[in-house]
């Protein structure tokens, strides 16, 4: 139990996500002046999705129910937690006793938590709890559950907690309609891993009937291919190429190639899950949906604090607000606001998953942030020179690689396996292909492109007739699955 392993026929970078991303579209505009019927089909069409991914998932691992029986389940616990908040949200916006109110937050809270402490954390807690009695001489044998992580569990209870934290704080309005809610919690393109979208972001959206003119959708067309080029060509390619089997065997490789194969990760892992995203995002635009960004050139940032700002937003500004500032933020000095970060920082790392990697890599994070906001409050925002700035730019850089090495290794050996290896100081590279230079040389420099280069392409192309831009996204089409590799890799935040 602990990480989920998607379904491959379903997600986003295989033909048969395109059959039904394409079946759906064509269904859903057809009930043309229907929402009741439009909202009614999404949620029929995303149950499905949902259902598939997991029954594919869990084909091949030992479970206690069969394969469909286990779908089933999990998409039974879905609909009881989205039709649980959908009550508790509706009465806590007709209770005002204090009391009844935290009690209705409770139920709802717990709930989810309780999902994720049974599916992901149950065989993590027993060990360290096992782990613990040792150290005092006393053995104990935890039980462990043979479970498959339902996909997207992650995601969809950040979102459902997210909606009656915001309704018990007085920040939103209850959803009116049912049918609104469940939709918002299992809208396809952000079911499985996001982006982690907000009430008051998506339920005003729901509650009025979808539009969406030609140069949305040619945008959401767009973004669906870039991302999957991203995902299949820089991606899967680097994954396949050196990421695995160098953090599988880091003893076989040289220090060269351990060092190239992290940043072949950093590259592998911002192609991956903004490709995912970018699909996501203009899957929803074909229905007339806007979700929010994600990414913003991460790996640009200056310090760790902007790195946050541009990874992974949606996390980051969930972590900000359901976690940092209920802890007291910045607000009782510094050295709390150092303890917030780290306890923030590493609540994100168990999310990621359930082992001492993610704790690790999010106590680094949370103690590089605690530093920067040291260094600036000792020394001000003050302006730094071109020269400077891009040191910032690669020292933030490098640091965020050292903690993708605890992030993507199997184990913490592993990962202490590959600093080795670069310290043995070996600067050859025997095992690799040049080609994985090149690919994460030219993804870097992509990355490094100003943002209006890329803005401008896109209504370049939503500009061109329709006829052109049919051919266009053919010929890619042709060309990403002609460049895929014969079995895809799954998505990395998928398993989360």
């Amino acid at each position: 139990m602990g990480r989920s392993v998607l379904s491959v026929e379903m997600l986003f970078n295989s033909p048969l996500y395109g059959v039904f991303l394409v079946g759906t579209w064509i269904v859903f505009w057809t009930l043309r002046a229907r929402r009741l019927a439009r909202a009614l089909f999404l949620v029929g069409a995303s149950y499905v999705f949902y259902f598939y991914g997991t029954w594919d998932a869990a084909r091949d691992e030992a479970t206690p129910l069969r394969a469909p029986a286990w779908a089933l389940l999990c998409v039974g616990i879905l609909i009881a937690g989205s039709t649980l908040d959908f009550y508790v949200g509706r009465a806590l916006g007709r209770v005002r006793k204090r009391a009844t109110r935290n009690g209705l937050l409770f139920a709802s809270v717990a709930y989810y938590l309780g999902v994720l402490a049974v599916f992901k954390y149950w065989n993590f807690a027993g060990d360290a709890f096992a782990g613990l009695f040792a150290c005092f001489g006393v053995r104990v044998r935890p039980t462990h559950l043979r479970l498959v992580l339902p996909f997207g569990i992650s995601f969809f209870t950040f979102e459902t907690m997210s909606y009656t934290i915001d309704v018990w704080r007085g920040q939103i309005e209850p959803a009116k309609r049912y049918l609104d809610y469940v939709l918002f919690v299992c809208f396809f393109p952000h079911l499985v891993a996001g982006p982690i979208v907000r009430p008051a972001q998506m339920l005003p959206q729901l509650a009025r009937t979808p539009q969406a003119d030609a140069a949305m959708q040619a945008r959401g067309l767009w973004r669906i291919a870039t991302g999957l080029a991203k995902k299949i060509l820089i991606g899967d390619f680097l994954a396949q190429a050196i990421v695995k089997r160098v953090f599988d065997t880091p003893e076989r490789f040289t220090a060269l190639e351990v060092l190239l194969a992290i940043y072949a990760y950093a590259v592998q892992i911002h192609a991956d899950f903004s490709g995912y995203t970018d699909v996501a995002i203009g899957s929803a635009a074909l229905f007339g949906y806007e979700l929010p960004e994600n990414f913003e050139a991460p790996y640009l940032s200056h310090n760790l604090r902007e790195f946050w700002r541009r990874w992974h937003i949606t996390l980051s500004a969930w972590l900000r607000d359901y976690v940092y500032k209920p802890l007291g933020g910045s607000r009782d000095g510094s050295w709390r606001t150092y303890r917030n970060l780290m306890l923030t920082m590493m609540l994100g790392g168990l999310w990621h998953g359930a082992s001492y990697n993610f704790l690790l890599w999010g106590a680094l994070h949370g103690g590089g942030l605690a530093v920067t906001r040291m260094c600036q409050r000792s020394l001000g925002h003050r302006e730094s020179g071109t020269a400077l700035r891009a040191l910032q730019t690669v020292a933030t850089f490098h640091f965020v690689c050292f903690a993708w090495i605890f992030f993507r290794a199997p184990t913490f050996s592993h990962a202490i396996l590959a600093l080795e290896q670069m310290g043995r100081g070996h600067w050859t590279m025997e095992h690799v292909s040049p080609q994985v230079v090149l690919v994460v040389g030219f993804a870097l420099l992509i990355h490094a492109l100003p943002r209006a280069w890329e803005a401008r392409t896109r209504e370049v192309f939503v500009r061109t007739p329709a006829l052109v831009q049919g051919l266009v996204l053919a010929m890619a089409a042709m060309a990403l699955h002609l460049a895929a590799a014969a079995k895809p890799e799954p998505f990395v935040y998928g398993q989360f």
